[in-house]
């Protein structure tokens, strides 16, 4: 049987991909946003009033990629003033790094000061994890689940998604966190031993997205645990989570 086997391997080849540091999203990707240092106060203004989740701001003229859904509506209103790149590295631990203000082009990264001490010494070569769907809809679970196939494989450094909390070092929370998942949520934390991480995926999980202000939300879990990955995306892409968590771990 594995003589038959071989023929099949050679003919796919190595379909996964070689250095996740520099892979090249599709051209579509809608990636860290760049404004124009150019952009009016009207123009700031209409952008406020435009955007569906307040994740723009004036005074300077910024984005907040912690709230953004990436529905590029600002982009089209002003294409010259906005631009969404394909840049995808994008996840952080501090959320004043996932505001993007106007004429500022630098890249988004996270603050090795806030990294604990006890992540880059314990989880470095290996860290499981136990994702939770906290009312998602499927979208940054899917991203999440693709994140592990042979395409991305982020279980080749040792990240990989775990059945129970009791077999994990952290949690993964997607979903803006529903009344119906809070205390289940809080259940999961707790059962995780110590020391554990906690990472927010998407925008509904860090700010609660468009869903912000539904009476069916309970975001007191986020306000209460101080997260050590914020990773931006509606949904996030699995490089934007992988290079965050190779990031957060001290990987090089």
């Amino acid at each position: 049987m594995i003589l038959r086997e071989i023929p099949i391997l050679l003919r796919h080849g190595r379909q996964s991909i070689p250095d996740l540091r520099k892979a090249a999203p599709p051209v579509h990707f809608r990636g860290r946003p760049m404004i124009s240092g150019e952009i009016t106060p009207e123009e700031t203004d209409r952008l406020v009033r435009l955007c569906p989740v307040s994740a723009i701001a004036a005074d300077p003229c910024s984005i907040d990629l912690g709230k953004c859904v990436f529905c590029r509506e600002c982009e089209f209103t002003f294409p010259g003033k906005i631009r969404f790149t394909n840049d995808y590295r994008l996840a952080t631990n501090d959320p004043q790094r996932l505001i993007v203000r106007s004429g500022q082009d630098g890249p988004i990264r996270l603050d090795p000061e806030r990294i604990r001490e006890v992540i880059l010494r314990t989880f470095r070569h290996a860290l499981k994890l136990r994702q939770v769907s906290a009312g998602g809809d499927n979208a940054a679970e899917m991203e999440l689940n693709a994140a592990g196939n042979v395409n991305f494989d982020m279980g080749r450094f040792g990240i990989e998604f775990v059945a129970s909390p009791r077999h994990a070092d952290g949690i993964v929370i997607t979903g803006p966190i529903s009344a119906n998942m809070a205390a289940a949520l809080k259940i999961c934390y707790d059962a995780v031993p110590e020391p554990k991480v906690v990472i927010l995926a998407g925008s509904d999980a860090i700010s609660g997205g468009l869903f912000q202000n539904g009476r069916a939300i309970d975001r007191w879990f986020p306000s209460h645990i101080k997260p050590d990955l914020l990773v931006p995306g509606n949904p996030p892409h699995p490089l934007t989570f992988i290079n965050g968590v190779l990031d957060m771990t001290g990987h090089p």
